[in-house]
Order: C-alpha cells, then structure tokens, then sequence
C-alpha cells in the first residue's frame, strides 16, 4: 500500500511541476509577444489557456483521489495539501500571463498614431526575465523540498517589485509630460501589475512550500501593495 502511495505522489509531483514549467514559458512568451507586439504569439498564448486550466484540474482531481483512497496524514498530507494549494497560484499565474497577451492584442489594434515608449518596454522585458526566474527558482524549491530556499525567494520576488516602482515611476512622468504616451502608458501599467501578481503568486507558492517541509505557515511578504 505505501509503494502505490508513493508512486501516485511522485506522479502528482511531476504533474505539479510539469505544469510550473509550462506556465513559466508562457510568462515569457507572453511578455515578449507585447513588447514585440506580436499579435500571432498573443493568440496562440490565449487559444491555449485552457490548456493550464486543464492540467490544474486534473491535479486537483488526482489530489483528492489520493485523500480519498490512502488518508494521509502528517507530512504525506502536507505534502498533498501544499499542491492542491500551490496549483492554484500557478493557474493564476496562467491567467495574468493570458491577459498580458490579450492587452497585446488590444494594443495592437489601436496602434495607429500611438506613441510607444521603447525604453520601458525594454523595462518590461527585464521585469518579465525576472519574474519567470522567480517562478522557476520557486518550482526548483519545491523539486529540492528546501524550506531554506524557499525562504530565500522574497528577495527574488523583491528584485521584481523594485523593476516594477521603477516602470511606474517613468511611465507615470511620461504621461503627465506627453500626452500622446497616455494610452500606451496605461498598457505599460497594467502589464506591470500582472507580472507583480505573478511573483507575489510565487512567493505565495514558497509559503506553502515552508508549510510542507515544517508544519508552520509564515508570511514571507507582509507588506501591502497595489495593483498598479
């Protein structure tokens, strides 16, 4: 009974991470296809959303078949718990990445006379580049079942937040100074929004990953923020 136990978690875990990675490339291609204003990319990331909700739907499935058959307890529980958590988070990470792509589209069909502002959508980029590497860094975590390292992340995820202040600070003195900037400037700003959503989803995946390693729930980012 403890093998097939254990191998129906090892098959969790690699669900669970499998869709970590792929939610992953979609941040990155998502990020990239607005700043390349790549509208062909933007709808293929949309026209495959269902895909993560899929994948976290059938996590979800498996997780509570496990609950239901083998009645872990402890750490097997945690362990159980922490995925039917963290899964969440990275459906959600999915979502903010599909609307970046759909904020591409909607850029892309009102660009005419339009003044864009390359140096933020450079900033972008780098914010993009950084919030993946939080997500990856997380799932990592969760793969070395490191409380330490997860622990760690904050610090990845505030690298993020001080590139975001930094874009919303430009973008906010672009506005105001030229109003032609305005409508793209409110792109740039929601854009940002999402991605720090993304590694604050992150950091929430860490605390889980704390959880399931120690039995203790911790707050690694108390602070408040805004959207934008």
């Amino acid at each position: 009974m403890r093998r097939l136990f254990d191998e129906e978690l090892s098959d969790l875990d690699n669900q669970f991470i499998e869709m970590g990675k792929m939610v992953s490339r979609t941040i990155d291609r998502s990020v990239a296809s607005f700043t390349a204003h790549d509208v062909e990319v933007a709808d293929d990331i949309i026209n495959r959303d269902h895909e993560i909700n899929e994948r976290e739907q059938a996590i979800e499935k498996k997780a509570f078949e496990i609950i239901a058959l083998y009645q872990p307890v402890t750490t097997d529980l945690r362990e159980v718990v922490t995925i039917l958590k963290a899964v969440s988070g990275l459906e959600r990470m999915g979502d903010y990445a599909r609307n970046i792509a759909q904020s591409t589209i909607r850029v892309k069909d009102r660009e005419k006379g339009e003044k864009r502002i390359p140096e933020i959508e450079r900033q972008l980029n780098s914010m993009g580049s950084a919030t993946s590497h939080v997500v990856d860094e997380v799932l990592d975590a969760y793969v070395a079942d490191d409380a330490r390292r997860s622990a760690e992340i904050i610090e990845q995820e505030s690298q993020v937040a001080v590139i975001g202040d930094d874009i919303r600070s430009e973008v906010l003195n672009s506005m105001k100074n030229n109003p032609d900037t305005i409508d793209a400037g409110s792109d740039y700003l929601v854009v940002n929004g999402y991605l720090r959503r993304i590694a604050d989803h992150a950091t929430d995946i860490a605390e889980w990953i704390i959880y399931k390693r120690t039995g203790k729930i911790v707050e690694l980012n108390p602070g408040s923020s805004t959207f934008i």
